[in-house]
């Protein structure tokens, strides 16, 4: 009898926790593509991830899932944000398909305010949507900010580089900036109603652009030649790349840091084990070839990794997963509706399946694509539009526009004019505006007619052809071309067909619609009026994404 009462008392409490709503944190942050130390464990190549250490995105992932193949829908982040708020393709998400002049229609629900109705206590730090933030956007607006604490982290680097140059201690000066971190927290929960479910979005911008030249080394020890032979093929294995790339990867462990300041508060407030854990970043890596503003791997591939209250650990999920499934995942955590126009597949089945490997037949392809990254990239502020099919083993890419520039016009690169580091360092709009200034871009530049180094350039900045085909499994990092090859012109022809099939049952308007949108007002502007991207306000926005 004892031991009947004993296990329905078990029962009833398991029922109540279960009836629990979860909270959900999102920790997201800017241009951080697929790197994290864990990845290493999963890899049989050289690779960045044996180099860079993130303790605390381990954690979760080993407490949860790791997704090995997580994509972005667009690799630029205001469309990237504007489809995980949604769930809809970026290209159906009206004007906040673009970055510069991006308008929110709100009549498209998004995740956080339909989880607000629900009941739950909304709240973020820093950026999610775009700049500003103005009321009407999807998350709310300011009013829904918990940042009074600091915002240092957003330029971690230069805030710690310019402490210890005033004589504060390293360490020291690294924990001030996470004291402020831990302080937003704090404050949202504090405004937190009694009992009220929560749904909080970390989004510091360090791993952006720019950050201190030689950080990743003075600030967390990473030493550039530890990268020799482990950066991506489509990189030069030169000083300047090294030196560079550790420093993203230093910003990556400033990001990490964040994210332990943040479960250890879960811990502390007893919320830890009620709340799913899902950290992830907006696209690849920033002013290096084949990252940000591509269809690339490099560009679109990133870090997902979610720790669920109740599933089992340890898990290495090998589904395609778009970042635009997080916001019906989101709803239906929350118990909201999931609204008609939502393209994302929810990921609530996979977390609760407690699989590894390929779990769900139908998750065997992505879709990414891109129209206009900064406006003042193209005379007449033209996009450059591309559609991209990723499945297993294969990565086609449509570009619609092939007389364009992928990466925006010269500008002011001539023959007898190269910019000078401080140039490339300092003002995107100097050549190439869809690639970030930095010091890679500048080196890039500089040896741009050294024949060692030719085709980097080239594969960064040349035009492309309308079709691209890369055979992952002998090319991983989409160097060589195969879409004209004749062994190759099955596979090219079923997938072309599969991507315009796909677009056209999804309505994109790039497929479906006549005159295209993308190429016409209010999307593009007239730059010479002054709206967008010219003078000395146009050149702040685009630096500022």
């Amino acid at each position: 009898m004892r031991t009947l009462l004993l296990c329905c008392l078990a029962l009833t409490s398991l029922a109540s926790a279960a009836d629990k709503p979860l909270n959900i944190v999102f920790m997201f942050a800017d241009d951080w593509g697929r790197y994290a130390s864990i990845y290493a464990e999963h890899e049989k190549f050289p690779s960045p991830n044996q180099v860079v250490k993130t303790p605390n995105i381990d954690r979760i992932a080993r407490e949860g899932a790791l997704f090995q193949r997580a994509y972005v829908n667009a690799p630029s982040c205001t469309p990237c944000r504007s489809a995980l708020l949604s769930g809809r393709y970026f290209f159906n998400c009206g004007r906040a398909a673009i970055l510069n002049g991006a308008v929110w229609d709100p009549a498209i629900p998004s995740y956080p305010l339909l989880l607000k109705d629900k009941g739950y206590h909304l709240g973020k730090s820093f950026k999610v949507w775009g700049p500003g933030e103005p009321a009407d956007a999807p998350y709310g607006g300011q009013a829904h900010a918990f940042q009074k604490s600091g915002s240092r982290c957003n330029q971690f680097s230069e805030a710690v580089t310019s402490m210890v140059a005033a004589g504060t201690p390293l360490e020291a000066a690294k924990q001030q900036i996470y004291d402020e971190v831990r302080g937003n927290f704090d404050s949202f929960l504090a405004a937190r109603p009694k009992g009220a479910p929560f749904v909080f979005w970390h989004g510091p911008t360090n791993v952006h652009r720019k950050w201190v030249k030689g950080s990743g080394q003075a600030l967390w020890g990473i030493n550039p030649d530890d990268l020799k032979g482990k950066l991506p093929k489509h990189l030069p294995d030169v000083a300047e790349f090294r030196e560079d790339f550790g420093s993203y990867l230093g910003e990556i462990q400033a990001f990490d840091a964040q994210v332990g300041v943040i479960i250890k508060r879960l811990e502390a407030a007893g919320e830890y084990d009620n709340t799913v854990i899902v950290i992830s970043g907006d696209h690849g890596a920033p002013g290096f070839p084949g990252g940000k503003c591509n269809l690339y791997d490099f560009g679109v591939n990133v870090t997902l990794a979610i720790r669920w209250p109740g599933q089992p650990g340890g898990r290495f999920i090998e589904d395609f997963v778009n970042l635009m499934d997080l916001a019906p995942t989101f709803m239906e955590i929350g118990g909201a509706t999931i609204p008609p126009g939502v393209n994302g597949k929810s990921l609530v089945s996979l977390m609760q399946s407690g699989k590894s490997g390929r779990i769900e037949k139908d998750r065997d392809y992505v879709i990414t694509g891109r129209e206009r990254h900064v406006s003042i990239a193209r005379e007449g502020n033209l996009p450059y539009p591309q559609r991209a099919l990723r499945k297993d083993g294969f990565l086609y890419i449509h570009n619609f526009k092939p007389d364009r520039m992928p990466m925006g016009d010269y500008k002011t690169l001539t023959d007898t004019f190269t910019p000078t580091l401080e140039d490339m360092e300092n003002e995107t709009y100097v050549a190439f505006p869809d690639m970030d200034a930095s010091p890679s871009k500048a080196w890039l530049i500089q040896h741009r007619n050294d024949s060692q180094y030719k085709w980097f350039f080239e594969y960064a900045f040349a035009k492309r052809p309308e079709e691209e085909l890369y055979d992952i499994t002998k090319d991983p990092n989409s160097t060589i071309n195969v879409a004209n090859e004749p062994a190759y012109a099955e596979i090219k022809n079923k997938m072309a067909a599969e991507l315009t099939e796909k677009l056209k049952a999804v309505g994109d308007p790039r497929v479906t619609a006549a005159p295209v949108p993308f190429e016409n007002p209010p999307f593009t502007q007239d730059t010479k009026t002054g709206q967008q991207g010219k003078g000395k306000k146009g050149k702040a926005k685009a630096k500022a994404e």
